[in-house]
C-alpha cells in the first residue's frame, strides 16, 4: 500500500512532495568487494512499498524495516505504550503516524534516534499521559499532531528543543487550562509554530474559553502554605514577636514553667535559640513594649501579682521596676499596648469576679493606673483598633456581649459606645483590614466563630465558622495574603485564606497543633515565620512558603 498517497487528518502541510525523495543508495548497498548486502524483509503484520510501511494489528514496534522506508504508520496496534528507544533501528524515518490504536502513554525518549523525522502524527488514540522528555531529540520535527486523544494537560516544556516546529495540533483533547498549562500559553506567545483553535474543558473559570486567546497573566498560579520549620520542647499560652534595636525577638509565656522565654534568630544555624528568660509564677502573658528605645515587658501572672520589667542593656538582663496593683488586676487574661497622640498605654483584661479591666499610662518614669473600664464582668480579651481614625477598644467577656469603647479626646478616656448584638460567649476579638475595610474575628469555644465587617455604624456578620474547642481565631497578614487561623482543642487547626472576589475566607490548609492559644508572625532574613503557642504540646514554628503551581 502506498500510504503517502492517502489523505491524513490535519493534512500533510508542506510535505515537500516527499515521495520524490527516493533513497536510491539505500536500495542496494554494494560494498567494495562487490558482494550485495541482504536487505531486511518487511516485518510480519506490515505492508511495505518502495518507501512506505504500514503495520496493522502488530503487538509491538518491529525492529527491522527495509532501509528505504522513510514513512511508517501503525493502525489498530495491540500495544498501549510507545516505549523509549522504540525507533533507534529506523533512523531514516521522515514521517511516523499512529492512528486508531490503543496507545495511552508516550514514554521518555520514545523517538530517540530519529534525527530526520519531520512529521509525527499520534491521532485518534487514547493518549492520556506524555513523559516530559517524550520528544527529546526531535530537532528536525516540523509538524506534530496529538489530535483526538485523552490529554488533559501537557508536561511543562515538553516541546523544548523542537525549534523547527511550525505546526502543533491538539484538537479533540479535554485540556484543563489551569496553572499546569500556563507554560503552553507562554510558549504559544514566543514560538513561530501555530496551534489550531482549542477550547478549554476546565477549570470552571476558563471552561469554554479558547486556549489561543489566553494570556500568561490570565492565570493566578502563586499560592502559599505554612510548612513546619521548628518544634520547641515547651508548652506556652501566649506568643509575641517584637523588634528591639535592629534585632527581631519572640517571647513565649510558659505557665507551667513560670517563665517569659525570649528567643532570637540564629543567622548561622537558621533556627530560633534561647535569648533570655524572666522567672515568674503561673505566667499567662508576656507583653513587650518599646518606649524611647527602652524595652519593657509586662509579665501577667495568675498568682503573686503581675510585674513590669525593663531591659538593662548595660547589664544585659531584665530588672523588675514595678508591681501592678493586685487589687485591680486579680486574674489577668490579655494585654494590649497602643499609642494615642504620642502617649504610650497598655490595658489588661481581668477575668476575675472582683478585678477590673484597667488602662495604664506611661508617665516618663513608670506606668500608673489611668482608667478602670468596668468591674466584675470577667473580661477574657481586649483588642485595640481604630475605627474612622478614632481609637477604640473591644472587650470580650464571659458574662456579656462584646463591648466597644471609643476614646474621648477631650476627657482622654474611653467611653462606652455600643456592643455587638447576638454574640454571647465570645472569648476573644481580633481585627484586620482588607482594602481599607475593617473586619473582626470573634472566637467562640463552642458554637460558631464569626467574621464581621464594620459598615460605618455597627459590625455586621460576614461569615460563620464551626468552632469546636476554639480559643483563638487569629487573622494574620503577609504581603497581599490575608489569613485567619481558627485553633481547636478537639481537632485540627484550620487555616483560611481571604478570597477577594468572594469577600470571604476559603479553606487553605490544616495544622496539627495541640491546644493552640496564640499565633504571631515574625519576618527575618526575607523569610516569614508563624509562631504557634501550644498549651498542651510542643510550641510550633512554621515558615510561610510561596508556591508556583505552574511549575
Amino acid at each position: 500500500m502506498g500510504y503517502p498517497g492517502r489523505a491524513v487528518r490535519g493534512g500533510w502541510g508542506g510535505w515537500k512532495g516527499w515521495t520524490l525523495l527516493v533513497w536510491v543508495a539505500a536500495v542496494s548497498l554494494v560494498p567494495a568487494d562487490g558482494r550485495r548486502v541482504r536487505q531486511p524483509r518487511c516485518p510480519v503484520g506490515c505492508t511495505c512499498t518502495k518507501d512506505n510501511a504500514l503495520c496493522e494489528n502488530v503487538r509491538s514496534v518491529p525492529h527491522t524495516f527495509p532501509s528505504d522506508v522513510v514513512s511508517l504508520s501503525f493502525v489498530k496496534s495491540g500495544f498501549n505504550e510507545i516505549t523509549g528507544g522504540s525507533f533507534v533501528h529506523t533512523p531514516a524515518l521522515q514521517l511516523l503516524l499512529f492512528t486508531a490504536n490503543s496507545l495511552d502513554l508516550i514514554d521518555e525518549d520514545a523517538f530517540l534516534g530519529l534525527p530526520h523525522l519531520e512529521y509525527l502524527f499520534i491521532e485518534n488514540n487514547k493518549i492520556a499521559s506524555i513523559s516530559p522528555f517524550a520528544f527529546r531529540g526531535l530537532k528536525a520535527l516540523i509538524h506534530l499532531s496529538l489530535a483526538y486523544n485523552n490529554l488533559e494537560t501537557l508536561p511543562k516544556d515538553v516541546f523544548k528543543g523542537m525549534d523547527a516546529l511550525t505546526k502543533v495540533d491538539l484538537r479533540g483533547n479535554n485540556l484543563i487550562c489551569d496553572c499546569k498549562l500556563k507554560w503552553l500559553v507562554e510558549w504559544m506567545h514566543h514560538t513561530n509554530a501555530t496551534l489550531d483553535e482549542i477550547h478549554c474543558s476546565g477549570p470552571p473559570i476558563q471552561q469554554g474559553k479558547k486556549l489561543n486567546d489566553l494570556l500568561p497573566h490570565s492565570f493566578d498560579c502563586i499560592t502559599a502554605e505554612f510548612a513546619s520549620y521548628q518544634s520547641l520542647k515547651f508548652e506556652s499560652i501566649s506568643v509575641e514577636a517584637f523588634t528591639f534595636g535592629t534585632d527581631q525577638y519572640v517571647v513565649f509565656a510558659q505557665p507551667f514553667a513560670g517563665t517569659c522565654s525570649f528567643l532570637e534568630w540564629d543567622h548561622v544555624e537558621m533556627t530560633f535559640r534561647t535569648y533570655d528568660t524572666i522567672e515568674s509564677t503561673s505566667t499567662v502573658v508576656c507583653k513587650p513594649m518599646v518606649i524611647d528605645n527602652h524595652l519593657f515587658v509586662i509579665a501577667a501572672q495568675l498568682f503573686g501579682g503581675s510585674h513590669i520589667y525593663k531591659r538593662d542593656t548595660s547589664a544585659n538582663k531584665f530588672i523588675k521596676i514595678q508591681d501592678i496593683d493586685i487589687l485591680k488586676i486579680r486574674k489577668p487574661n490579655d494585654i494590649e499596648t497602643f499609642l494615642i497622640d504620642g502617649e504610650s498605654f497598655f490595658v489588661i483584661a481581668d477575668s476575675s469576679k472582683a478585678g477590673s479591666t484597667t488602662v495604664y499610662k506611661w508617665n516618663g518614669n513608670g506606668f500608673y493606673s489611668h482608667q478602670s473600664l468596668h468591674k466584675w464582668f470577667r473580661d477574657t480579651d481586649v483588642e485595640y483598633l481604630e475605627i474612622a481614625n478614632k481609637p477604640h477598644l473591644i472587650l470580650s467577656s464571659s458574662s456579656q456581649r462584646p463591648v466597644v469603647y471609643q476614646w474621648n479626646r477631650s476627657q482622654k478616656q474611653f467611653d462606652r459606645r455600643t456592643d455587638i448584638p447576638d454574640m454571647e460567649d465570645v472569648f476573644s476579638v481580633k481585627h484586620f483590614r482588607v482594602k481599607g475595610e475593617l473586619f473582626i474575628c470573634l472566637t467562640r469555644f463552642i458554637g460558631d466563630s464569626k467574621v464581621m465587617r464594620w459598615d460605618g455604624a455597627m459590625f455586621k456578620e460576614v461569615q460563620t465558622f464551626p468552632s469546636r474547642g476554639s480559643m483563638v481565631f487569629q487573622p494574620v497578614s503577609i504581603g497581599n495574603w490575608q489569613y485567619a487561623i481558627l485553633g481547636s482543642d478537639y481537632s485540627l487547626t484550620q487555616v483560611y485564606q481571604w478570597d477577594t472576589k468572594r469577600g470571604q475566607f476559603i479553606p487553605s490548609q490544616e495544622l496539627n497543633i495541640q491546644a493552640p492559644r496564640a499565633f504571631s508572625l515574625v519576618s527575618i532574613d526575607d523569610r516569614v515565620f508563624l509562631l504557634a503557642s501550644s498549651f498542651k504540646g510542643k510550641t510550633q514554628i512554621y515558615e510561610h512558603l510561596m508556591i508556583d503551581l505552574s511549575n
